[in-house]
């Protein structure tokens, strides 16, 4: 089969692979200690050494993993920040995440291809794009999956904070804004500003331990509601990250609508997120997490001038698009100051 094919054939097998490799310490055992061959590692690991053996031999094999002529793997220099747990990038959560989660509900992409996803719901008895009653259903899910979503938006966030500009900025408002990623971020980089996360109840304890792990006191604030059914608090920037792929157009409008109303005059919106690029099908880590978005939300993916497009609607002035280095990317849109006063 040519390269590509092949990749995509046996994908499922590295992704299952490196979940577990990071599931049962593998990983970490290889980043902290340096090479090590199969039976030293199913020693140390207490794990059983053919079964480790067939799975290092799959990473090996589609290069996620290296080994010496003696056999002795390694994490090659350019993956080890995603597959260390102790950076800021580690993808462990994320990884458990696809195999827990999306996995599951991507099975429902047959229904969704022959009914269409509203016959689907219906034919299935069950939403389709309602997963955070499931994330959320206990203290233990809950925090997996918002473990996940720090990994994806903490070290990226650092990046859209510079790309933000909030030099001058009070109150920052982060809307659906889970454990803090950005507005942690946000308040390490300037500290004369305060932050408030909007997000369900569920997430408060673990915006609580954000707060204390990076000792940010009452600048890091919570407040509990469902961002469909209330207001949003009022602020001088408010941020969607990883929020509006979520919705369809006419939920997103509505919220940034929300977010007009709320917006400082002069203030500004952020909206972070994956984007295709003008092609509309790449990169490809964007066009398959569009698919998962058909059966894990009600949402997708969108180019830069959709979302321009979203905000102009909205009522928001002076858009614009700042890219960054990596997957996230900033949208952001200006409510106009009040006349006679000087646009932020």
């Amino acid at each position: 089969m040519p390269g590509p094919l092949e990749r995509a054939v046996y994908g499922l097998f590295v992704t299952s692979a490196l979940d577990l490799a990071a599931r049962h310490g593998v990983l970490a055992h290889l980043a902290e200690h340096g090479p090590r061959g199969a039976a030293e590692l199913a020693r140390a690991l207490g794990l059983d050494e053919d079964t480790l053996g067939r799975l290092l031999t799959v990473l090996r094999a589609f290069g996620v993993l290296t080994a010496d002529p003696g056999g002795r793997y390694t994490v090659p220099t350019a993956s080890l920040p995603f597959l260390d747990p102790r950076e800021s990038r580690y993808l462990g959560g994320f990884l458990r995440h696809l195999m827990e989660s999306t996995t599951e509900r991507l099975r429902r992409l047959d229904a969704c291809l022959t009914l269409g996803k509203a016959g689907a719901e219906a034919a299935l008895a069950e939403p389709l794009d309602e997963p955070f009653a499931e994330l959320y259903r206990d203290a233990e899910s809950t925090g997996r999956f918002l473990d996940a979503m720090w990994q994806l938006s903490f070290d990226v966030s650092a990046e859209l904070v510079e790309l933000a500009r909030l030099d001058g900025t009070r109150h920052l408002v982060d809307v659906g804004g889970a454990g803090g990623p950005f507005a942690v971020a946000a308040l390490l980089r300037h500290p004369g500003l305060r932050a408030t996360v909007f997000d369900l109840p569920q997430v408060g304890p673990k915006l609580a331990e954000s707060r204390q792990a990076y000792r940010l006191g009452g600048r890091l604030a919570f407040s509990a509601g469902d961002f469909h059914r209330a207001e949003l608090p009022a602020g001088d920037c408010l941020a969607f990250g990883y929020i509006l792929s979520d919705w369809a157009d006419d939920t997103c409008l509505d919220l940034l609508r929300k977010a007009y109303r709320a917006c400082a005059p002069g203030g500004v919106v952020l909206v972070m997120d994956r984007l295709f690029d003008e092609s509309g099908y790449l990169p490809p880590a964007t066009a398959a997490m569009n698919l998962a978005m058909h059966v894990e939300t009600q949402g997708r993916h969108r180019t830069a001038a959709h979302y321009l497009e979203l905000l102009r609607a909205a009522g928001f002035t002076g858009c614009e698009v700042r890219h960054a280095s990596r997957e996230k990317h900033l949208v952001l849109g200006r409510r106009a100051a009040d006349p006679g006063g000087a646009e932020r």
